[in-house]
Formats: C-alpha cells, structure tokens, sequence
C-alpha cells in the first residue's frame, strides 16, 4: 500500500489551482480584452488570495504560500490589463 505524505495533496492542489489561471492570462494578453471578466470578481478573488497568504505564512505552510502568491500574482495581472484595455 502506497502512503502518501499530506504536503503531496497540498502541493498537487496548488499546482491546478494555480495554473488554472494562466488560460485566461493568456487569452487577455492575446485579444487584449477582459470585458468578459468581472472587476467586482477579481477583486473579492484577490483579496480571498491575500488572506490565505495571511493564513499560509501564519501556519507556516509551504503549498499554500507558493500557490496563493503565484495565484494573487497571476490575477492582479488579469486586473491590471483589465483596466488597461478597458481604458482603450
């Protein structure tokens, strides 16, 4: 029987949650439109994000620092071309 170590199930959620944000990154950089994003979404996401930050640095745990800061990373940059390209 094979045992897994809890820290896998950590890091292998972090892995697909995180990288499933790169498709949408991906697809507002190459259309440069986010129109279709929610700002009121993104925002209430990121700051969800920021605390899971607070709550992995405060336990100490690994996985759920490197996800959620690649993850909060990876949004405040959607936002950020959100309201680029909306300004265009």
């Amino acid at each position: 029987m094979i045992i897994f170590n809890v820290e896998f199930f950590g890091y292998f959620a972090a892995i697909l949650t995180t990288l499933a944000f790169l498709p949408q990154l991906i697809k507002t950089l190459k259309t440069k439109k986010a129109e279709d994003v929610s700002l009121i979404t993104l925002i209430m996401f990121l700051t969800g994000v920021l605390s899971w930050i607070i709550y992995g640095y405060k336990i100490s745990s690994t996985p759920i620092l490197i996800a959620n800061i690649t993850t909060f990373i990876l949004n405040l940059l959607i936002l950020i071309f959100k309201i680029t390209f909306s300004k265009k």
